[in-house]
């Protein structure tokens, strides 16, 4: 078992490895997640409706 000096040495030496992203980074990527949960969004939409309407013409046509 690693003695725990040791242990809370490793876990320093490897958090100092962390790269953080830039603030311009964290800007750029949570718009680019907006617009594609938003693009996403209108395409499901758009199936969506789709499928409904094709489901009530074959619901009307056999009933």
């Amino acid at each position: 078992m690693a003695n725990p000096a040791q242990f809370i040495s490793q876990v320093r030496a490897e958090a100092a490895k962390i790269v953080w992203p830039t603030r311009r980074e964290v800007v750029t990527t949570t718009i680019m997640v907006f617009i594609m949960a938003a693009l996403f969004s209108v395409f499901f939409f758009l199936v969506d409706l789709l499928i409904r309407g094709g489901l009530s013409v074959v619901l009307q046509a056999v009933g």
